[in-house]
């Protein structure tokens, strides 16, 4: 599903420095990986290159044999939208709209039919136990409900990615152990191939397999 080799990055200025170097990782499908490390050692920088929203200094980054290196600007944002799911620390819910509308932004941008793009949405809020909150709008709804509704954005479209940058970052215990479970049986059931960057190790836990970010890579943490 996803194969990164020999993945460099670095930052150019007055005081060049070195992200990390020697990156490799392999997922395949249905897996789920954490990667770790400490603040600033470029966990949220390697997701942005798996995103193709930045580029590497050396090393390449293939989704099945698509080399993200050999597609242009608008090559990767079509990419993203139908084969990655993003969900982030700080929800990234908008507010002007209902739980359902923010879930179907996706849908909406892939071209699916209104009353498809419904049924998909009805679904997987059930599946993410929002389903009586189908018409509320952000302001109505916890922290832990509003990164349901996250996950279930970044998941409607059916993505054979999923990237997870501190998604329980602002959440009290109880919500961000229910925020993991959720997360981790919708990559599994759907499928999907999905990494979870994140400073917790009782998140990481949660993986399949952890790792630590380092500047020459990364490194199997065991046990975790």
């Amino acid at each position: 599903m996803l194969r990164i080799r020999g993945l460099s990055k670095r930052y150019g200025g007055a005081r060049p420095r070195t992200v990390f170097t020697g990156v490799d990782l392999e997922l395949v499908a249905g897996e789920y990986v954490a990667v770790m490390g400490e603040s600033g050692s470029g966990k949220s920088t390697l997701l942005n290159l798996i995103a193709g929203l930045d580029h590497p200094d050396e090393g390449s980054i293939a989704l099945d044999d698509l080399r993200l290196s050999e597609l242009g600007d608008d090559e990767l944002t079509i990419l993203r939208r139908r084969r990655m799911g993003f969900v982030f620390q700080a929800f990234h819910i908008l507010p002007y709209l209902s739980v359902a509308e923010n879930v179907s932004l996706p849908l909406s941008l892939l071209g699916v039919a209104q009353h498809d793009a419904r049924q998909r949405v009805e679904t997987m809020l059930r599946e993410v136990g929002l389903a009586s909150r189908v018409a509320s709008r952000p302001a109505e709804l916890s922290g832990g409900e509003l990164q349901r509704v996250a996950i279930a954005r970044a998941l409607v479209h059916r993505p054979d990615l999923v990237l997870a940058d501190e998604p329980t970052g602002n959440l009290d215990a109880d919500s961000a152990a229910q925020v993991l479970e959720l997360l981790r049986g919708q990559v599994k059931t759907r499928g999907a191939a999905g990494i979870l960057v994140t400073h917790s190790r009782i998140a990481a836990a949660t993986a399949d397999r952890a790792l630590t970010l380092t500047q020459q890579g990364l490194r199997v943490i065991t046990p975790y």
